[in-house]
């Protein structure tokens, strides 16, 4: 498992011949196409002539170092990306990779999304670099350097983002980026793909109301996350429009993982007036509502219906099985892998943001409230 900024090469299927990847020397990286015309080629002494630097400092921000002000990075950036960055080959082509990037790997959750984008890049013979930001929700410029000096094919984002510098550094050397369940608002601009949450949201409580609950709360993800708030919204929605008032004390946050989970739902379960449902906003969240309930004495779904997100594997086997909303994960990573790799040939998507459809699957977990 990779650690903070680390990464982990996964090799595709290799055709006979095909070469190992390399990282090319500095003196490969002096090749510039002024608007896609090769009449001339200005080498990094002509940028750093143009920009007022010296041929090291271009270097460094070719190479993606930290230790260039500001102002002159933007300088030397925007005359990088006026010439259009292209590496000259050797004449010994290094094999292409993928990078997929994870806030944090680990889970079922992750391995969904690694199998879809593996099983793309297998099929099209490119190699499959993971690195995870040890939970922060944009990779450190120690990834941007180590991304620069591997040259991938483009990037995958997943549950993270970049800042507006990170992003400039990938578009001046023509390193496509897609974003897959974005943490928050990417832009028209950016490629993302992502489900239909609010629905998502929507759709589970709905369920729930069916079933005749009304005291329904909620345990959400981080609040900073897009998904998470889709999906609260998609619940307090479902109320409204079912006549239920939105109660605020049932609407609590976690991080999509276990523990957090467990320990709102201890809380909520232990109001005087405890809710007879709980919505979790991951399948792994609603394990923990499953141990709060068994540390209670209650019974799902005879005395408390649980709800997840995300239909994980481990959904059909816990006892009861989940009652969850199906999120296409498998699907949304082959997808973001096919996008990356069509923009990295040079073609266009049809749509930057592709948000895909969910549904629900209906297990043991949830029945009508007693009395």
């Amino acid at each position: 498992m990779a650690g903070p900024g680390q990464h982990v090469l996964l090799p595709a299927q290799r055709r006979t011949g095909q070469p190992r990847p390399y990282d090319p020397p500095l003196s490969w990286l002096e090749s510039f196409e002024p608007g896609g015309v090769v009449s001339e080629r200005p080498t990094i002494a002509k940028i750093a002539e143009q920009a007022g630097v010296s041929v090291p400092t271009v270097s460094k921000v070719l190479n993606g170092r930290a230790d260039v002000a500001e102002a002159t990075r933007a300088r030397i950036e925007s005359l990088i990306q006026e010439y259009g960055y292209r590496r000259r080959s050797p004449g010994t082509a290094a094999s292409p990779m993928i990078d997929l990037v994870f806030n944090q790997l680990g889970g079922e959750w992750a391995m969904e999304l690694i199998r879809g984008v593996e099983e793309v890049a297998r099929a099209e013979g490119v190699e499959l670099v993971l690195s995870e930001c040890g939970g922060a929700l944009r990779p450190r410029q120690q990834w941007i350097e180590s991304v620069l000096n591997r040259r991938p094919v483009g990037v995958i984002m997943v549950f993270s983002d970049l800042d507006a510098d990170q992003r400039a550094q990938l578009e001046a050397r023509r390193i496509p980026f897609v974003v897959v369940d974005p943490v928050g608002d990417v832009g028209d601009d950016v490629p993302s793909i992502g489900s239909a949450n609010w629905n998502g949201g929507r759709m589970a409580t709905t369920h729930l109301r069916t079933l005749g609950h009304t005291r329904i709360a909620m345990i959400g993800g981080p609040t900073e996350t897009l998904c998470s708030r889709q999906r609260v919204d998609g619940y307090t929605d479902a109320l409204r429009s079912t006549g239920v008032e939105v109660d605020p004390s049932l609407i609590r946050y976690g991080d999509f993982e276990v523990g957090g989970a467990h320990r709102e739902a201890l809380a909520l379960l232990r109001l005087p007036d405890r809710p007879t449902a709980i919505f979790a906003g991951s399948d792994m969240q609603a394990l923990g509502v499953y141990q709060a309930a068994r540390e209670l004495g209650l019974d799902i779904p005879r005395d408390l219906s649980v709800v997840g997100y995300d239909d994980l594997p481990i959904a059909q086997f816990v006892t009861p099985a989940l009652t969850t909303v199906h999120q296409p994960l498998h699907q949304m990573a082959e997808l973001a892998a096919r996008v990356v790799l069509d923009l990295s040939r040079g073609r266009t998507p049809t749509a930057l943001r592709l948000d895909l459809a969910v549904d629900m699957r209906v297990r043991d977990s949830t029945a009508a409230p007693r009395g």
